[in-house]
């Protein structure tokens, strides 16, 4: 036992009280309430940079931040979850008393920098998998209180599918999955758990059968097929590093037998070590991939929060641009414009459109004005958007 828990995670009242929190901003908010100030201020989030080689980004974790900030009196302007940005423009304004939220800083950012790149993550792979299925199998690589976040913005990234239980639910989806090795290993013949499976799970479950825990690939696919015969639905590789070779050549292959048997609805699910550009590399035989690590520990999005206005003036640290403002796009070109909040309404610089404001309030006085999307919206809102030909995967 930890004290009077079993695991080292914060409870959501925990998070609600401010305890998850930087102590600097105890220790400030102590000093400016001993002293009487406490203004009313506007505070901005923006990331400067983007991980790697990210040329774009999709924004997350919107609906967590509201419910932390529900009946705390504050305004919350944003762009809608979901949406794609690029670095350095702003993405969410606060506005309030700063000793009203001020330990709220660190929770907040870290339900936006986390889920940001979770949900980018997947939107590159399905992306790069041009209308291949693309399914959330990362559970595992992460602590299972946050599951549920992880394989959610997975979803909303572009994810066809999520594997945990408690995740699909939350979001009110089925779960995806196929065997395991294990369940191979325990039955002891591959054929002879290909056909337990089918004899015992309802039809409704997709027989999809890994083919690679005693047979080499091709021959445990034609194993599979002659097993399950017009009940197969696919067969999956999750081949170890040590005993790949040249991936794509073993799914040639693989196609390749199974087509000559007159299988060619068969499909091909490929995971293990599967990110972006192995996505990229595969497609030519693969029809879906099952993607763990490379989502579930997709890297941050670095948001910072910054005040940038102070009793109705403009104010911001060095580097940074003070006074609210407004971010606009032409959704024909996808190019953005970032201006002062209130200006006039621009014209895209490359079509001379009148461009759409992506900001608005979402919050009033602590209290939701508008509700937020489903998963399965803001996905498909997400799906949209990576369809633009101006979004490229380096």
């Amino acid at each position: 036992m930890i004290g009077d828990r079993l695991f080292y995670v914060a409870t959501e009242r925990e998070i609600k009280e401010g305890k998850v929190t930087d102590v600097y901003f105890q220790r400030i908010t102590h000093v400016l309430k001993e002293k009487g100030i406490n203004p009313m201020v506007k505070g901005e989030i923006r990331a400067n940079t983007l991980p790697e080689d990210w040329g774009w980004a999709v924004f997350s974790g919107l609906e967590e931040l509201l419910n932390l900030m529900e009946g705390i009196k504050v305004k919350v302007k944003s762009i809608p979850e979901g949406t794609v940005f690029f670095a350095g423009e702003p993405v969410l304004t606060i506005e309030g008393r700063y000793l009203e939220f001020a330990v709220y800083e660190t929770s907040f950012l870290g339900f936006l920098c986390q889920s940001s790149g979770v949900t980018t993550k997947a939107a590159r792979c399905k992306k790069a998998a041009e209308g291949r299925g693309v399914y959330s199998f990362g559970a595992r690589r992460m602590h299972p209180a946050i599951a549920p976040m992880i394989e959610r913005n997975a979803f909303i990234g572009g994810c066809d599918g999520v594997a945990a239980v408690e995740s699909a639910m939350l979001i009110g989806e089925e779960p995806i999955g196929t065997m395991s090795h294990s369940f191979i290993l325990c039955m002891g013949d591959e054929e002879k758990a290909f056909q337990a499976f089918d004899e015992i799970l309802p039809e409704n479950i997709k027989r999809i059968c890994l083919i690679d825990t005693f047979s080499d690939e091709k021959f445990g696919a034609i194993k599979a097929a002659k097993a399950l015969g017009e009940k197969i639905f696919g067969v999956r590789l999750d081949t170890p590093s040590s005993r790949r070779g040249n991936m794509l050549k073993i799914l040639e292959e693989v196609r390749w037998e199974l087509d000559l048997r007159n299988f060619n609805d068969v499909s091909i699910f490929v995971s293990g070590g599967v990110d972006e550009k192995v996505i990229k590399e595969l497609n030519p035989y693969a029809d879906a991939y099952g993607v763990g690590t490379a989502i579930s520990n997709a890297p941050v999005v670095d948001f910072s929060f910054d005040l940038i206005e102070i009793e109705g003036k403009p104010v911001a640290k060095r580097g940074k641009r003070s006074g609210e403002k407004q971010l606009y796009r032409c959704w024909e070109c996808f190019k953005d414009v970032v201006t002062p909040y209130g200006s006039t309404l621009p014209r895209c610089p490359s079509c001379n459109q009148e461009m759409s404001p992506l900001i608005s309030t979402w919050m009033e006085e602590g209290e939701k004005v508008k509700e937020t999307p489903s998963p399965r919206e803001i996905r498909n809102y997400v799906l949209k958007q990576i369809e633009n030909d101006n979004l490229v995967i380096e």
